[in-house]
């Protein structure tokens, strides 16, 4: 509850599609600029020049700025592309980042959760939750996930992946100043105000069991289902063969994973000469997954949002970070015009993921995000 010595939350969003990196930062600052703005994120498209986005970024904005490359923007324009989008905010809330060296996970997190338990409220009502902006090319994000939330234990966390437009060459994070790779940075955000988690996929399981006999976690490699090549027993899923497949394929096909009555989506990367399956998350050896059946996306969109609607009423931001395998696939469909609709009416600013963040999990063609009411 808000008391009458706490200054109201104040955000602002923008989005700008210039193709010049120091003129793209210039009207993003013209949108977010406010009185004592206490914390400002940004996603940007990995096309721009950087070094000019860094540059500008440092020279115009005050507070503590994080932000990350992408593989598409989403914001007060809908879906972008070779775009800048972010927000900023003011009034009541207090934000601490941490920039995490992804060579160490564990020490991290445990660096960070020290932090965080040695820093008092400024009183009971104010509540917390963390964004986390991982180098989405760095296969971390399992571990890192996993360990900042068994230090924090009941602070929600989402983020995502950063991307680089689809190359798969190098993704950025944005902390202390500059761009580094082989990094994340982690913001907690405390405030008086209501806020609620979002998470939404539209795939559920089916009813053949696939059990992990053989993988290689570290490189998220499945070799084995059930004893037999990963890759062939996909295909027997399926009913096609392994020489049908392809990324729309895989997008639209999924691996399930369930836990406690959540739904995780496991999506293949590719197939292998082996036999085996490169997943965009890390599977280890007993795990039992299932080939995932598609839903309706704008319905469950739709669904998810008029449920953070009916706890905290229409947000006045959402966010959010969104797969990149699920923009594709809304191409595929030609339904991103109606998609963006959905994300405008509930204010989303946030981007097109390499992979999502969900309290301890990571996962794949998934919207994670924070709501936070009007």
């Amino acid at each position: 509850m808000k008391t009458s010595n706490i200054s109201p939350l104040q955000i602002r969003s923008g989005c700008s599609q210039s193709n010049d990196a120091a003129t793209a930062v210039r009207e993003l600052y013209e949108a977010l600029h406010q009185e004592d703005v206490e914390l400002t994120m940004f996603f940007c498209s990995s096309n721009y020049n950087l070094a000019e986005i860094e540059a500008e970024v440092n020279r115009l904005f005050s507070g503590k700025v994080v932000g990350c490359t992408t593989a598409g923007e989403i914001g007060p324009s809908g879906f972008t592309n070779s775009s800048i989008t972010g927000m900023s905010f003011s009034g009541d809330v207090r934000a601490d980042l941490y920039a995490i060296d992804l060579q160490d996970c564990s020490g991290e997190a445990h660096r960070i959760g020290q932090s965080i338990a040695d820093k008092p409220k400024s009183s009971d009502a104010e509540r917390s939750f963390a964004v986390l902006l991982v180098d989405g090319l760095s296969l971390s994000e399992e571990h890192l996930v996993a360990a900042l939330y068994q230090e924090l234990g009941e602070v929600p966390i989402i983020g995502g992946s950063a991307g680089d437009d689809l190359k798969f060459e190098k993704t950025f994070v944005f902390s202390d100043g500059k761009f580094q790779s082989g990094m994340a940075v982690f913001t907690t955000i405390a405030t008086h105000h209501a806020f609620q988690t979002v998470k939404f996929q539209h795939f559920e399981p089916t009813p053949n069991p696939l059990v992990v006999t053989a993988s290689d976690p570290a490189i998220r490699v499945v070799k084995e289902i059930n004893g037999l090549p990963a890759a062939e027993v996909y295909a027997a899923e399926l009913g096609v063969s392994v020489e049908d497949f392809n990324s729309t394929l895989f997008a639209s096909h999924p691996l399930i994973l369930e836990l406690s009555g959540e739904v995780y989506v496991r999506s293949i990367q590719s197939a292998n000469a082996d036999g085996s399956l490169t997943l965009f998350c890390a599977i280890e050896d007993g795990v039992i997954l299932s080939v995932g059946r598609a839903l309706d996306p704008m319905e469950t969109a739709r669904k998810a949002f008029d449920k953070v609607a009916a706890q905290i009423g229409r947000p006045q931001l959402t966010i959010g970070s969104s797969c990149i395998l699920r923009r594709l696939e809304f191409n595929e469909k030609n339904i991103n015009g109606p998609m963006s609709e959905i994300y405008l009416m509930n204010n989303v600013v946030g981007f097109n993921t390499y992979g999502e963040q969900w309290d301890a999990v990571h996962v794949n063609q998934t919207f994670t995000g924070i709501a936070i009411g009007a």
